[in-house]
């Protein structure tokens, strides 16, 4: 028995808690959270299976992978409180509740145990908000982590020197510890007759506390302390060297030679061969094997790579392996202390890997006028960008306001040609800073022609400087444009106009003239030629106009400065109001001239006779009086408005009968499709009368003369469309550049009714997009961004080499389109005249109503009265009132 109360006691005293262990339910545990991780907002809990239950927070059911996180409202947890009391999980974190700012916190699903435990609480309001709505990080940091994490790590063996005494070892023999004191033994012994000697457990009570629990805390001994001692420990590294070599074996030298000549038959032997039989029989077998190769050598090409060709059929028409494009390089003025956006982008003519964009100020039309006074002081520029260093830019051009348009000049591409925002036309001249941007160096003594290394060659450490250049001439105010510049072109060196609008023949073979279209409503053409033949003055004047001249400004255009006028303006009138059409883009006819791959080489010859003798330094000889008009030019063209409208217009003037002056003809047709401005309208360089437009939510696609509609015309897309352009080497691919940083690729011999690939290429607003062809293997595409980025792309195989017949293909498809748009019109015409026969026989039936003689309505009164009486009589039949009827008719 007093074995069993023993055991009975020891078990009672574990099932309670200590005095010195227990905490009183009032006082709060202080929660734990992941300070230590740089967390301090994260409290890790573990819940229950019942608490998942009660706050709706159960794995792969109410959190998931996607959403692993809930939002739970305080009052629930205040709830859950008061039901359960202590024993709630949440009640660790109830003074992080109370005090929470906000009415629902978040609980976070750690599948993975991160923080320790299943759950976490997110404590602030802050970290919710960061935890729902991460950061985006810069683009600069991502491509910055991609660069480290593409270096790779080379080991260096470390190269073993002379050991050189410094008197090292002294310090060494001074830092070392040495044993200074005695080490003290202590030995325990124990009686021998107690080794082995049998061990007796007995009961002890339990009520003792002496005999029942004894505590041992441990406690600092003041008496004994441990002093930590400091150690310098010096370490040098050898590495083990071993010598090891070599010797080949030589063996003996031996020089040797050999002489031989071939056998040939006799005379006698080589006539006596001809004529025997076993030839003529050998011939006679072979000729005709030989005739067939002979053949198929000529039917087939035996030199062909079939390697190349092999799949090639199905690499275009929808093969999905390499459609995407390639991240090439990125450009971003990171010198510029305002925010730009790109307005314009254009690729040198001739120098590869050279690429100019023009930067604006992104602001509106309120905030300009806010901030005029500061704009002033900050330049605007065209950037040149070089592949070969991708942060300074070569050369800056500078104008008085932003540029939203510019163009390299066909015939010399160092003369580039801008419009402003507040409607000026600017000139630049480069032709003296073009040492910087093309390097012409000599050969060697083999080879003395000069020869071209462009731009991306050059190493960067000779380009860290860039050079602004001033511009040669700008266009009067008052005469020009009233708003901003949104198109410019050069006129083709082919033909001029004149300021009726005609066309003659360009004697002096260099583009001359401009067009321009802007907001304010007007179309204008402009001629860099002065407008009357210049007389010579003398000595003294030239003097000190020269001295006027600065220093840095090139003379090309000094005629032109500040006294610019239009040739012309054209205005698109909307009829009978008032009202004119706002352009936007404008589309010549000979537009399509310069996709053309042959063009190049007359380009870089155009250029290279240029820098030997500039044609645009002797052009103050004036326009000529007798030029050869040209009868059978086109002189209609496309015209973009900001309504979202497609004008067909001719930009040859007439007289008005009534007043006599000189007026824009009326438009030859005008279509209404795009639900917004139009960003784009751009000729296919494959077919002269194909056009692409592109705008608001919508494209569509146009031939010139088909007066009906577009032959193609997309659905409204999910977001709109701000710009694009043809391929130039595949005639059924388009790029469009979307507001949400997307680029839609179509192409036409895939898909007709969407694109065939839609690419994210950045995060904000494409504002423009160019492609160029490097090379025959090699093509680029430039997208540029509302926050001021150049993105170059690398177009691949699939979108830049034509299949087989790809041109007849698209152009069978642009025929049958417009067969189906006759099919279409022919049937509303055939649905009018069926509803305007319809519409006439409705009309006849009424007149026929309306002229009945007077017997025949007199015969439908009768009947009329007939059926009524004959109604009458049954319903009184029905009542039993025929007999009443009968007395008052007998009476009668």
């Amino acid at each position: 028995m007093a074995t069993k109360t023993a055991k009975q006691g020891k078990k009672a005293t574990r099932g309670k808690k200590p005095p010195n262990l227990t905490l009183p339910v009032s006082e709060e545990v202080e929660p734990v959270n992941m300070e230590s991780m740089g967390h301090p907002e994260i409290y890790p809990l573990v819940l229950t299976v019942k608490t998942q239950e009660i706050f709706h927070c159960r794995p792969e059911e109410d959190v998931t992978d996607e959403q692993p996180y809930k939002l739970i409202s305080k009052d629930t947890f205040f709830e859950d409180f008061r039901n359960r009391g202590p024993i709630s999980d949440f009640y660790p974190v109830k003074k992080i509740i109370q005090e929470y700012p906000g009415d629902e916190l978040l609980l976070v699903y750690d599948k993975d145990f991160k923080y320790g435990l299943n759950f976490y609480l997110i404590g602030t309001e802050e970290g919710k908000e960061n935890y729902l709505n991460p950061p985006e990080v810069p683009e600069e940091q991502e491509e910055h982590k991609e660069h480290i994490s593409e270096e790779v790590y080379i080991y260096k063996p470390p190269v073993s020197k002379p050991w050189v005494s410094l008197g090292s070892e002294k310090e060494i023999e001074e830092e070392s510890v040495k044993e200074s004191t005695k080490q003290i033994k202590y030995m325990i012994s124990r009686k021998r007759s107690k080794f082995g000697a049998p061990i007796k457990f007995s009961d002890q009570n339990v009520s003792n506390v002496k005999d029942a629990y004894i505590e041992c805390t441990a406690y600092p001994d003041k008496n004994f302390t441990l002093k930590q001692l400091e150690k310098d420990i010096g370490m040098q590294v050898v590495p083990q060297i071993k010598d090891m070599s070599t010797q080949t074996k030589w063996t003996y030298p031996k020089n040797a030679t050999t002489q031989y000549y071939p056998r040939e038959f006799s005379e006698e032997e080589k006539e006596a061969f001809k004529q025997s039989k076993p030839l003529a029989d050998f011939l006679d077998n072979v000729s005709v094997s030989v005739e067939i190769a002979l053949q198929q050598n000529e039917i087939t090409n035996t030199f062909i790579d079939d390697w190349k060709c092999l799949a090639e059929e199905e690499g275009t028409f929808g093969d999905k392996t390499d459609t995407y494009l390639k991240e090439y390089q990125s450009f971003t003025d990171l010198h510029s202390p305002t925010e730009k956006m790109i307005t314009c982008v254009s690729w040198h003519p001739t120098i590869f890997g050279l690429i100019a964009v023009s930067v604006a100020e992104r602001l509106s039309f309120e905030e300009r006028v806010q901030f005029s006074g500061k704009l002033l002081l900050q330049p605007s520029l065209i950037l040149f960008w070089s592949f070969s260093d991708p942060i300074h830019p070569q050369l800056m051009l500078e104008s008085p306001d932003d540029i939203f348009c510019f163009q390299f000049c066909p015939s010399d591409p160092n003369i580039i040609a801008g419009g402003c925002i507040n409607g000026q036309v600017i000139l630049w001249d480069i032709t003296a800073h073009a040492d910087r941007i093309e390097n012409i160096k000599s050969g060697g003594s083999r080879s003395k022609k000069a020869t071209l290394k462009p731009m991306f060659i050059l190493e960067p450490e000779s380009n860290k400087e860039a050079m602004y250049i001033r511009h040669c001439a700008v266009s009067s105010i008052e005469n020009g444009h009233k708003k901003v510049i949104t198109d410019i072109h050069w006129l083709s060196d082919t033909f001029e106009v004149n300021r009726l609008g005609s066309v003659f023949e360009n004697r002096n073979g260099i583009c001359c003239q401009l067009i321009t279209c802007s907001a304010d409503c007007t179309i204008c053409f402009w001629d860099i030629r002065p407008q009357k033949i210049s007389t010579p003055q003398p000595t003294e004047k030239k003097k000190e106009e020269s001295i006027e001249i600065p220093f840095d400004v090139p003379s090309t255009f000094l005629h032109l400065d500040l006294s610019w006028k239009p040739l012309s303006k054209v205005r698109l009138s909307k009829g009978e109001t008032s009202l004119d059409h706002c352009p936007t883009k404008v589309s010549l006819n000979e537009e399509h001239l310069l996709y053309k791959t042959q063009d190049k080489a007359l380009a870089q010859s155009k250029a290279a006779k240029a820098g030997e003798m500039n044609p645009y330094q002797n052009l103050e000889g004036g326009i000529g009086d007798h030029l050869k008009p040209i009868d059978d030019f086109c002189t209609k063209f496309f015209v973009g408005t900001e309504e979202g409208e497609l004008i067909y217009t001719d930009w040859k003037m007439e007289r008005d009968p009534e007043t006599g002056r000189l007026m824009t003809k009326k438009p030859v047709s005008l279509y209404t499709v795009h639900d917004g401005a139009v960003h784009t309208v751009q000729r296919s360089p494959f077919y002269n009368d194909i056009i692409l437009t592109v705008g608001g939510w919508n494209v569509a696609i146009w031939k010139e003369n088909v007066t009906i509609g577009p032959l193609l015309q997309s659905c409204c897309a999910p977001k709109r469309y701000t710009s694009g352009h043809w391929s130039l080497t595949r005639p059924g691919v388009f790029y469009i550049g979307r507001e949400d940083g997307f680029v839609d690729i179509w192409d036409l011999l895939e898909k007709t009714h969407e694109p065939a690939l839609s690419q994210n290429i950045c995060i904000t607003v494409i504002t423009y997009i160019k492609p160029w062809t490097f090379s025959s293997k090699q093509q680029f595409i430039a997208i540029a961004d509302y926050y001021g980025t150049l993105h170059i792309l690398e177009i691949p195989w699939t979108l830049s080499h034509p299949s087989t017949n790809e041109i007849s293909s698209v152009n069978h498809y642009f025929e049958r389109e417009v067969k189906h748009l006759e099919y279409v019109e022919q049937r509303k015409s055939i649905r009018e005249q069926e509803k305007k026969e319809m519409e006439l026989e409705k009309e006849k039936k009424k007149v026929k109503t309306y002229q009945k003689s007077k017997e025949q309505m007199e015969v439908e009164m009768k009947i009329d009265y007939d059926s009524y009486l004959e109604l009458e009589k049954t319903v009184l039949m029905n009542l039993g009132l025929d007999k009443v009827i009968e007395k008052m008719s007998f009476i009668e």
